[in-house]
């Protein structure tokens, strides 16, 4: 598997963060729990995330508020360490311990992929950006997704990893559809 996808999530979803403006970071969020400053943090802080699972280290239990500084230099910084714990010899076909469970690091790739997309949406959606998602990974993300995605987990927000499944508008995006499938109203 390649990091690939990913590496085009990254990209879209940078694209999204450069935009964000610091008098938005209070703004509210398709993520009824978070504000936007709280959303930065995730985003940047899950690109750290995705890199120590992967590297064997486990899920830190600090919390970093990224948004009150250079929170695109962090991403960066973030993102380069996840893509090369992804592309390490090995790494995906290594077992990775998450608080949820184990997995390999061939389907970790994928929920980190859709992780950094969607929450690019999200950001996109609050900050009022119109980015150009690509609609050939929406299209293999809402595809993986439907595959992956239980009823399980699914639930309220801040309860669950994913709402319940919405309803996209006729004519919507592949990056929209993707959003209102893993519970955001679009």
């Amino acid at each position: 598997m390649s990091t690939q996808p990913l590496e085009q999530a990254i990209s879209s979803t940078r694209s999204v963060l450069a935009g964000v403006k610091r008098d938005q970071l209070a703004a509210a969020t398709p993520c009824q729990s978070w504000d936007v400053s709280q959303l930065v943090d995730h985003i940047v802080g899950g690109q750290y995330f995705f890199a120590s699972v992967v590297n064997g280290e486990g899920a830190s239990r600090e919390t970093r508020t990224y948004a009150d500084g250079d929170f695109l230099a962090e991403f960066d910084k973030g993102s380069a360490a996840c893509l090369a714990a992804f592309g390490a010899e090995g790494a995906m076909d290594r077992m990775v311990k998450l608080p949820f469970g184990d997995m390999p690091g061939s389907r970790f790739v994928g929920l980190a992929t859709v992780d950094t997309f969607v929450h690019g949406w999200d950001l996109a959606k609050a900050t009022g950006q119109k980015p150009d998602f690509d609609s050939g990974l929406a299209s293999e993300l809402l595809e993986g997704s439907r595959q992956n995605i239980q009823e399980a987990f699914r639930g309220p927000d801040g309860k669950a990893p994913f709402g319940p499944e919405q309803k996209a508008p006729a004519g919507a995006s592949t990056a929209d559809q993707l959003a209102a499938f893993l519970g955001r109203s679009v």
